[in-house]
């Protein structure tokens, strides 16, 4: 074991603790090869132009988690870099001339790595191709591909010569939807829909074989399916066991949350639950039950954390009507939209779990007990609450921040008036490219950023329908 790998921790145990490590990937050509026929299939509303997404939004994603977690990658560098944008070595994966990041870690370098194993190679090999359905002789050419080049086959669905042999898996952008780091254990999701069924393939692999992980292989959480359901009716629909990392949050070091989602079933959920409370990774699990909706997904795209006591949320879903009497009904908005949340807390060792008349009351609490948070507990509403701009910016990930430390968040620079509302309670507004800027000509330090906003260009990475909570699996925080 390498030096790096005996330094390598995994524990998270807050939302925005400073983060220190997190796993990524990169947009890849299977994101320029989704076609409108499919694109809902797998799972885009649009179809994006793959350059734009690269050299105008995501490689700004990239350069500020630099500054932030590994600066001596980018810190004197930044002219140089920029200047071979022609071919962009520094962004793209295998290359020679990439980063290679220890903090910021690409997953298709990982997947490069373990398919350096010739024994790992013939074995995912065969399993990729049996759920893709390939051919035997296909399958044998590719055992016999360089591990680079294969690992971009698995990710794009393209040989070296750009034919598709099966389909791309765009969504592995989003990389926090396929693992969640809680404490120091990672628990691999089960996503709900087919087209993310190799991505579960392939990060499997990886957590469980590449060396970084060796540490932690006891802590690797896997969630089965409900027993013996292969054996019950409408197994297709009813009984699937789903869950995806946009519905767990980390929100104390005893504490998770868990949403019943679009994405995320009870049974998903129930085993989740099971799952860790018997290996004691945390006494306190909430189950936040938002509506089965395309519009929101996960729970993390109607609320995420900016600080200790203030949240970023969708107001249409957040309160209980029932709790607000005078408050009138917006007919404007669909009632499947309105006052179905359901909140039940379950801790460990106690028989009655608790309930939450709205997931304000349950994140104040949060601030309030669990984070010690002395201030009043602030709610930054989508849209500043005003309809139809709430539903308009929530459905462009208003809702959907990373917090790179506490008080700093990245987020989309289009959702206007989500922006005006963080301006209001005091937040610095900054554009990304500014910012980086400011970092590279030390005007500014990271250490000194406090509660800014940090608004990142999004014109066609919003299309794929996911924010900076979605592309970011942390796997290191500080503890707050």
């Amino acid at each position: 074991m390498t030096e790096q790998n005996k330094d390598f921790r995994v524990s998270v145990s807050t939302e925005i603790g400073r983060l220190r490590k997190l796993l990524i990937h990169s947009p890849d050509s299977g994101l320029g090869k989704v076609v409108p026929s499919k694109a809902q299939d797998w799972l885009f509303e649009d179809i994006v132009h793959l350059d734009t997404i690269r050299k105008e939004e995501y490689d700004y994603y990239l350069k500020l988690l630099m500054y932030f977690l590994d600066p001596e990658k980018i810190k004197g560098k930044l002219a140089e870099i920029d200047a071979s944008e022609s071919d962009r070595s520094f962004f793209k994966p295998n290359s020679d001339g990439f980063h290679r990041s220890t903090e910021v870690i690409e997953i298709q370098n990982l997947l490069s790595d373990i398919l350096e194993d010739a024994s790992i190679k013939k074995k995912l090999t065969a399993a990729v191709c049996a759920i893709e359905g390939c051919t035997y002789k296909l399958q044998l050419e590719m055992i016999q591909t360089d591990a680079r080049e294969l690992a971009t086959i698995f990710i794009s669905g393209s040989m070296a010569n750009d034919l598709m042999i099966f389909a791309p898996i765009p969504n592995l952008i989003f990389t926090r939807d396929v693992g969640i780091t809680i404490n120091n254990y990672i628990l691999l999701n089960k996503p709900a829909k087919k087209a993310r069924s190799r991505e579960t393939l392939l990060m499997r692999y990886i957590f469980f074989n590449h060396p970084l992980f060796a540490a932690y292989a006891n802590n690797i959480l896997e969630i089965p399916d409900v027993a013996q359901h292969f054996l019950r009716p409408g197994e297709e629909e009813d009984h699937r066991t789903t869950l995806e990392g946009g519905d767990v949050m980390m929100v104390s070091p005893q504490h998770v949350l868990i949403g019943c989602s679009e994405r995320t079933s009870a049974y998903g959920a129930n085993e989740a639950i099971k799952l860790l409370f018997d290996n004691n990774v945390v006494s306190k699990v909430t189950i936040v039950k938002i509506p089965n909706k395309r519009d929101f997904m996960h729970i993390d795209t109607v609320f995420t954390q900016v600080k200790r006591n203030v949240w970023t949320i969708l107001s249409s879903i957040s309160k209980n009507q029932q709790t607000n009497p005078n408050e009138p009904i917006n007919f404007l908005v669909p009632p499947d939209n309105q006052n179905l949340t359901e909140i039940i807390q379950f801790s460990k060792g106690l028989e009655k779990p608790k309930t939450f008349n709205s997931i304000e009351d349950l994140l104040d609490d949060i601030s309030r007990n669990e984070l010690g948070s002395t201030e009043k507990t602030q709610f930054i509403y989508s849209g500043n609450g005003a309809f139809p701009y709430d539903a308009r910016e929530q459905w462009t990930d208003s809702c959907n921040l990373l917090a790179i430390k506490e008080g700093v968040v990245l987020g989309y620079d289009r959702n206007d008036k989500t922006v005006e509302a963080f301006r209001t309670r005091g937040f610095n507004i900054v554009k990304v490219k500014d910012l980086i800027d400011d970092l590279e000509n030390e005007r500014m330090s990271t250490e000194n950023i406090t509660d800014t906003l940090i608004l990142m260009p999004s014109a066609e990475l919003s299309r794929a329908r996911g924010g900076f909570h979605c592309m970011s699996l942390p796997i290191l925080r500080d503890e707050l």
